[in-house]
């Protein structure tokens, strides 16, 4: 009966615990939300490096002028900014140039995933060295089993040449076989 009310009582002394460690960060929570500062427009940006650390933002250098990144285009069309006068992300970079480095490194990464992948396949279809060393034990097991055939094969001629030497075969033409008896 003890050891059932000590069990009620951690159990009681967990939930407690539970509930005690929600509620004060759920307390942190609602005060740690603040609402947020309403986004400001891309117009306002006066500069370059005002204008690009904004995702949405895009500086065109023929026009300096901060203009909303068209999302429905992939890329921004020659009316609104030519490539090579556009910056988006970082000012150094122009959108021309940032296209290129950007599908060259797609391109690295693809090639080497694509080589990766076939050195995986190639590797495991091809024998690795545990295999060439399993093919050259089991030519050795095999010379070594010729070997002692041809052993077994000679023994045995050397038997049979001393039985028919002491009329022990069945040999009538040898000269050593045994006379029967009539």
């Amino acid at each position: 009966m003890f050891y059932f009310t000590s069990e009620r009582r951690t159990r009681s002394i967990s939930v407690f615990f539970f509930a005690s460690v929600l509620s004060v960060s759920l307390v942190s929570l609602a005060e740690s939300q603040t609402s947020a500062p309403p986004p400001i427009p891309c117009s306002a940006h006066k500069s370059c490096d005002q204008c690009v650390p904004h995702a949405k933002c895009l500086w065109c250098f023929t026009t300096n002028n901060c203009t909303e990144y068209p999302v429905t285009w992939l890329l921004p069309p020659a009316s609104l900014c030519q490539l090579s006068q556009a910056r988006w992300g970082v000012c150094w970079m122009n959108f021309e140039a940032l296209i290129i480095a950007m599908a060259v490194l797609g391109g690295v990464i693809l090639l080497s995933i694509t080589v990766c992948c076939c050195c995986c396949c190639c590797c495991k279809k091809r024998p690795s060295r545990p295999d060439r060393d399993e093919e050259r034990s089991a030519k050795r097991r095999e010379e070594i089993k010729q070997r002692s055939e041809e052993r077994k094969v000679e023994r045995k001629e050397r038997h049979d040449e001393i039985r028919r030497k002491y009329g022990l075969l069945g040999d009538s033409d040898h000269p050593y076989s045994k006379f029967e008896n009539e």
